[in-house]
């Protein structure tokens, strides 16, 4: 069995990021029960809304799932105590020190997971002692690394230095791209954007409608002063690069960004004013469907890429 399906007791590795405000309960256990690995976004979530959606994604699937917790965020000792308390059985971390929680996860029997955007936080994270790792090149949506690391690159440079399972992510939204991806050393592959658009995902139709009409250079990645994030090149998008234009200090682009702004776009459906945060691999992205045919449709244009390579001559 693969190394990631065996960790995660999943038919396939394919694990669905934990997008806020598109990872709820409904589209944890709809990857799940398809076969993949679903994660609830607790980013997004105050602790008792993660606690509601746990206990509702136990009753919409039998099958494993996990929670996605950004250390930057609140809340994240109540989040980790609720977490331990409702019995979930893995916990994918990021945005933070995995020396921080790690440890104490496994004390409970949780398995770990740390998504990284740099070969030598994939080796920090290999000493924490977590079970896995996510590495992320800078196509992927949402909070990125800094250094603007492809998938392509990062991937070998990772497999290199960890022994531990590697999970893709950051551009994956097909069966060619998984498989390019485990070409290049990983076990397994995380996929945000893609899910992002199905129908199962909690954010707002308008965002979803939206993800399916974007083509090549609609995203950019930007923010870095504060946390880097790749964003649709939306108003709110534009005002922030006339703020850069301006020399605006961090303070200045602190203030612009304000509060609930991804809320407001992602999860409210506005598409002007508010953060909209999407995978480069959007473009690629031309219809909403329900999680369990994405999962199949990626499993077969996988076995389809499989034989194709293997006729390769040179």
């Amino acid at each position: 069995m693969n190394s990631i399906s065996k960790l995660l007791n999943v038919k396939y590795p394919i694990i669905q990021g934990g997008m806020i405000w598109n990872s709820g309960y409904k589209l944890a256990s709809a990857v799940s029960n398809a076969g993949g690995f679903g994660i609830i976004g607790a980013g997004s979530m105050y602790p008792d809304v993660l606690r509601e959606h746990i206990k509702k994604c136990k009753i919409a699937t039998d099958k494993p799932f996990g929670v996605n917790v950004p250390m930057l965020y609140p809340n994240v000792e109540e989040i980790i105590q609720i977490i331990i308390e409702e019995k979930v059985p893995v916990v994918f971390m990021s945005a933070g020190n995995p020396k921080t929680w790690t440890q104490h996860l496994k004390d409970h029997g949780i398995t770990v997971v740390h998504v990284v955007s740099s070969a030598k936080f994939a080796q920090k994270a290999e000493q924490a002692g977590v079970d896995a790792i996510v590495a992320e090149g800078f196509e992927a949506g949402g909070h990125n690394g800094r250094d603007e690391t492809t998938t392509l690159t990062l991937i070998p440079m990772v497999r290199r230095e960890i022994t531990v399972p590697l999970i893709a992510a950051g551009g994956i939204a097909t069966g060619r791209s998984m498989m390019a991806a485990m070409s290049l050393g990983a076990d397994g592959v995380q996929i945000g954007s893609r899910f992002a658009a199905s129908t199962e995902s909690s954010s707002h139709q308008n965002f979803k409608d939206l993800i399916v009409k974007m083509g090549e250079g609609d995203t950019q990645l930007t923010l870095k002063e504060l946390a880097p994030v790749r964003l649709v090149k939306n108003k709110f998008y534009q005002d922030i690069q006339q703020l850069y234009s301006q020399c605006a200090s961090v303070d200045d682009l602190k203030k612009h960004l304000g509060r609930a702004r991804a809320k407001r776009g992602m999860f409210e459906g506005d598409l002007i004013e508010g953060e909209l945060e999407i995978g480069q691999i959007a473009g690629l992205i031309d219809e909403i469907k329900p999680a369990a045919e994405i999962i199949s449709d990626i499993i077969s244009e996988f076995e389809i890429a499989q034989k194709e390579i293997a006729q390769i001559k040179f």
